[in-house]
Formats: C-alpha cells, structure tokens, sequence
C-alpha cells in the first residue's frame, strides 16, 4: 500500500487536488476535515465534542484526530491501490505516530506532496471558499489569521521531519489547477516508475 501525504497551509488547494488524484490514481482520500465534518453532522460524542473546538478556532487533539485517522485507514484502506492523507499529519507527534501505525502495517509514506502558498492567497482563497461552501470557520478574518499563524508554529516543522526521510516534495500551489496537479503528477509518476 502506497501512502501519500498532500501537505500545505490552510488554503492551499489540498482537498481540490486530492479529488482530481483519487480519480487518476484510485487512491482512497482521507481528509481530516471532511471526518471531522462527517462527525460533527452526526452528532456523535466525538463530534459535538470537535464542534465546540472549531466554533472557537481551535484545533482538535491529536488523540482524536490519530484514532479517526486510523479508523479510515483499518475500514477502507483495503480496496484502493493507495491513500493519500490531507490535512495530516500536523504537527511532528503526529508525523511520528502515523510513521508507526503504517510500520506495523510494512507500509511508510512514499512522498510529502507540499502546495506552497503565500499568506494573501491563502487569505483571498478561504475567503473565496466561505462564499461556495459556507463553512462557518472561513468566514472570520481573525480565525483565518489563527489558523495560518498555527500552521506556521505547529505544521511547518514536519517539513524538516520529511525532509530528513528524502520523501518531501515542494510544489507551487499558488499556480492554476491545472499547473499545480500537473506538477504532482510528474512527483507521483517518477516515483512509482522508480518503484517498479
């Protein structure tokens, strides 16, 4: 099993790219937010619990967020020919947890697929997707500001911490789509020839 990561701040165009990579690759996407949304719109226990964190702009614990990853990862990530994580991991624990959950597995992640964006793109864009999408936590400025000021604290050191493994890929994400997944997928296409 192949293991993707698509990396970037808030913004960057993760999700976008991630549906156009499940279609080309048949790759099973698992997106942090889109659980935590489906969890919130069930109202289950963990939901309302990851509601409250949100409507403050706060980020949900890493406990959580590790247990539904792995849940997606043990439910459906038999019948697909990869998984590529978005919005995971985010910070260096995390990086290292999910190193661990996939040893056991005899599995690692093959490439950190970063979108590098800078701040008034991300702003403009976020804003952009509040008005499509009407997801609350995009529609306020400050939290906005927040959640890039953590991304810089919390998420950007994974980068060294990929680095260091020689899987991490940097990508101009501030081109059109069709520029940015063109990029990744000459990334993707040497590395499984590479592979083969």
């Amino acid at each position: 099993m192949k293991y993707y990561i698509i990396f970037g701040p808030p913004g960057a165009g993760k999700g976008t790219h991630s549906v156009l990579l499940v279609k080309k690759y048949s790759l099973l996407h698992i997106s942090t937010g889109d659980i935590l949304r489906r969890e919130i719109k069930a109202e289950s226990e963990i939901g309302l619990k990851v509601k409250s964190l949100i409507d403050n702009g706060k980020l949900v614990d890493d406990e959580t967020v590790l247990s539904l990853i792995e849940r997606e990862i043990l439910i459906k990530g038999e019948d697909c020919k990869g998984v590529i994580l978005d919005g995971y991991p985010r910070n260096v624990k995390q990086a290292q947890e999910l190193e661990n959950i996939l040893a056991k597995r005899g599995s690692r992640v093959i490439a950190v697929i970063s979108l590098v964006v800078d701040e008034n793109t991300i702003v403009n864009r976020i804003r952009k997707r509040a008005q499509i999408e009407d997801r609350k936590d995009d529609h306020d400025t400050d939290t906005i500001l927040y959640r890039i000021k953590t991304y810089h604290a919390c998420t950007e050191p994974v980068i060294d911490f990929y680095k260091s493994r020689g899987c991490y890929y940097p990508v101009d994400g501030a081109t059109s789509v069709e520029e940015g997944f063109e990029s990744i997928c000459r990334i993707i296409d040497k590395l499984k020839d590479e592979q083969q």
